[in-house]
Order: structure tokens, then sequence, then C-alpha cells
């Protein structure tokens, strides 16, 4: 029999804690959609969820590879996920007494594996889970068991973020709360930049890349919080800014002899210069959030080099995984998908996907500087001729100048002109089609546009 779960000691509190979030029944959101399919992108599961936990049910809040919206609390593996502080791991549910004749095992969606590490709220209620779920046995990895708590964690930071700035629509006091939170998180994020430069002089040195690749991945992942706060929060602020200077000028238009006391707070805050240095300090600020996405991104990238973990693969499957995880930075851009009928291919999937990243984030950041001059759009074309993979990615941004197409592909090749289009992304991707014993190369369109072309031979690298 399967093992109804236990109702936790604190029950009623964390039902309050719970509601507190307001999350319940709403919408999908991006940003919990794109944790939920980062999660099941590292941890190779057809299925992931954002369960939450409420009296009588759990209901997703984010799910990948399910319909259903939420099922009984009584069927919930979850419910038994949020009695522990860790993750709760069953490499095989029929081999788990617990598990062995739930409904959710014996029937659709056939659950043999399930991963869930628990949403812990920061007063330490067990809201949910983030679960990653597979109709076959299996584990994961240390390190993929790792990055499934570090994305629990930016799920609960999600809902602290989402929380707070629903708070802050209607009160003053706290919009200033957040732009000195915004300024604190921006002098983290310089001493974090000097460190990832530091890091990134000594990788091409480093004897141990696998080592060094799970430092970085976790960094980058602990940084996708305090980016993805200032970035979603800058525009916000900057919208709203000059409405309450607005309201405090029809302040003082009204009260046109104030009291003393406010006259000193006036002089003492020198509301005319904030007005005017405000703007400046926040635009200063979300350029330096996204240098760091960028170094951070590249870093990733260029520290999985040594993965080896080949497998037949279908390269479009992987491709539309790249396409998804960039999914936040394809507003207004077309993507032209030209697939043809590929053979799969015995390659290391892993690494062949950060070529695909490497690329298509480059096109993107070609095509973002013409969007006011032209629809930009991005071709991705795959054939199979002469028993060679061909995969061709055409942008029509800025194209690249015949003074910087000879560096294009060394290590750390950067300029002022071209840092989006070059550096640790393209070096790396090159090295690692060449492991495949394919070649990367690229065709400059005048100053409209790239096309880079991956060939793949069918049997492999040597």
């Amino acid at each position: 029999m399967s093992s109804k779960p236990p109702i936790p000691e604190n029950e009623a509190q964390r039902l309050e804690a719970l509601e507190k979030y307001n999350i319940l029944d709403t919408p999908p959101e991006e940003t919990f959609d794109e944790l939920t399919a980062l999660a099941a992108y590292i941890c190779g599961t057809p299925i992931a969820l954002i369960s939450l936990v409420d009296a009588n049910r759990q209901w997703f809040k984010s799910k990948i590879g399910l319909e259903a919206s939420e099922t009984p609390r009584d069927l919930a593996f979850c419910a038994h996920a949020i009695l522990q502080s860790s993750p709760l791991v069953v490499p095989d549910t029929k081999e788990d007494e617990r598990f062995a004749n739930n409904p959710l095992v014996t029937h659709e969606p056939n659950i043999q594996f399930y991963a869930g590490t628990p949403l812990i709220s920061p007063d330490g209620f067990a809201l949910g889970t983030l679960c990653v779920i597979d109709r076959t046995p299996n584990n994961l990895s240390p390190e993929q068991l790792q990055a499934l708590q570090t994305l629990g964690r930016e799920v609960i930071s999600q809902l602290e973020l989402r929380n707070y700035v629903s708070k802050l629509q209607n009160n003053i006091v706290e919009r200033q709360k957040i732009e000195q939170s915004l300024w604190e998180s921006n002098q983290q994020l310089k001493q974090a930049l000097a460190e990832l430069k530091n890091t990134q002089a000594q990788l091409i040195h480093a004897e141990k890349m696998a080592s060094l690749g799970q430092l970085v991945a976790g960094i980058a992942h602990e940084m996708n919080n305090p980016i993805n706060f200032i970035n979603g929060n800058i525009e916000y602020i900057n919208s709203n800014i000059p409405d309450l200077l607005e309201l405090l000028k029809l302040y003082q238009q009204e009260h046109s002899q104030p009291s003393e006391e406010i006259q000193t707070k006036n002089k003492e805050i020198d509301l005319e210069f904030l007005s005017t240095d405000l703007p400046k300090t926040l635009s200063s600020i979300k350029a330096g959030s996204e240098r760091i996405n960028q170094i951070v991104l590249s870093l990733r990238n260029f520290s999985r080099l040594d993965e080896s973990a080949r497998k037949v693969v279908d390269l479009h499957e992987g491709i539309d995984n790249t396409l998804l995880l960039l999914h936040h930075r394809l507003d207004n851009i077309q993507i032209i998908r030209n697939y043809g009928d590929l053979p799969k291919l015995d390659c290391n999937a892993s690494q062949l996907n950060q070529v695909f990243m490497s690329v298509i984030a480059n096109a993107i950041d070609a095509v973002e500087p013409v969007k006011h001059e032209r629809s930009p759009a991005i071709a991705i074309q795959t054939k199979f001729i002469d028993r060679d993979i061909a995969i061709s990615i055409t942008d029509n941004g800025i194209g690249i100048t015949d003074t910087i197409k000879d560096s294009i592909f060394d290590p750390f090749f950067t300029t002022k002109f071209a840092d989006k289009r070059v550096g640790l992304g393209l070096s790396t991707s090159y090295a690692i089609i060449k492991e495949h014993g394919g070649t990367l190369q690229f065709t400059p369109h005048g100053e409209i546009g790239t096309e880079f072309i991956i060939k793949l031979p069918l049997c492999g690298s040597p």
C-alpha cells in the first residue's frame, strides 16, 4: 500500500506562510518557467515542476512535461519532501514501499523516479518543492543534485522578489528601500566582476578544468538572482520616479509655505540634484549587470570544455532546448527554423549544446543594435550532405569587419566595438567542434549579418 504523507507539526503556520505569497492559482510566469526548464535540462528528465503544497492538494506554479495543474495531497511525492530539509530522492518508486502502489506510479504519469528539493521560506517553512521526474528509474549526480538545490533557492528568491515588488506599488518608502538594495547589490556585483575577471585570466592555465567548471557554474547560478533582480526592477523604477517627483512638486505648489522641518529636509537631500543624478545611477547599474551576465555565461561555457559523455542524440532537440533557455532574450526577434532530415549523431551532447548556446547568443547580440533599422531575424538551417551534418546560423545584425575576422576564434579576444561577438564562447565552440572532427566557420555578409556554419561528420570525432 502507498504511504499517506504525515502532516508537519507546524502545518497551520506553514499554510499561513504560503498564503502570504498570494501565488496559488495564478497564471504561469516566465521567470518560474525558465527555472523549471533549466532544472529539467540539467537533470535530464522529461518532467519538472514547481509544486506548492496546499491544505488538500499540490498545485503546480510551473510545469514541464505534465498536463495536470494539481494533484491530491495524499498522492503527492512533494508532501513527503516538505517533511525534510534536504532533497528527497527516490531512484525507483516501485522499490519504495511509500510509493509502490501510488496511482501516480501505477497509472499516468507513471512516475518511476523522483527528486525534489524543498522550497524553504526565509522564516523556515517548507512551501513546496522544485522537483524533477522520470518515467524510468534514474538518479542524479552530486553536481545535478547541487544544481537542483541552487535552483530551488532561486525559486524562493523569485517568490520573495515577487511578493516584495507587489508591496512596492503603493508605498514610496518601500521604493526607497529597493533603490538602496539595488545600490548594495551593484557593489556586490562589482566585487564579483573583479573576481570573475581574475578567474577568466587564469582559465587557460588551469590544470583541472572540470573542477574549475563546477566552481564557475555554481557562481553563475548564484549570480542569476541579483542580476535578474536588478534587470527586472530598473525599468519599473525609471518609469515611476518621474511620477513621484511630479507628485512632490504638486505638494510643493499646494503647500507653498512648508514647515521649517520640511525645508531643512529638502536642503539636506538636495532634491534637484537627486532628480537628475538618480536616472544616471540606475543606467550605470543596468550596464554593470549586463556586463556581468555576459562574463558569467562565457566562463560557464569555457569551463565545461573537458566534459565527456558521448551518446546518440537528435541535434534538433538540442537546438530547440537552447532556444528555450534563451527565450527571455528573443523578444521581437524572428526565429526562422528550416530543419532538414538529420540522422541522430553520436556525440557529447552537453558540449554541442554549449556551441549552439554560444553561436545563437552571439547572433542575438548582433541583431539587438539594429532593431530600430530593420526587423531582426535569426535563421537556423540544417542539412545532411555527403555524410556530414551542416548547421547554418545566420543573423541580419551588425557584420564582422575585416580587421577582426582573423581573431574571432582566438581565446579571450575582444574589442570595444565587437565585444559581444567574440571571446570565450566562440573560442571554446571552435575547440569543441574540432574535437568532434568537424569545422566551425563563418561568412560575413558585408555590413548586414553573419553566417556561422557548423559541420559535423556522422562518425563523430576520430
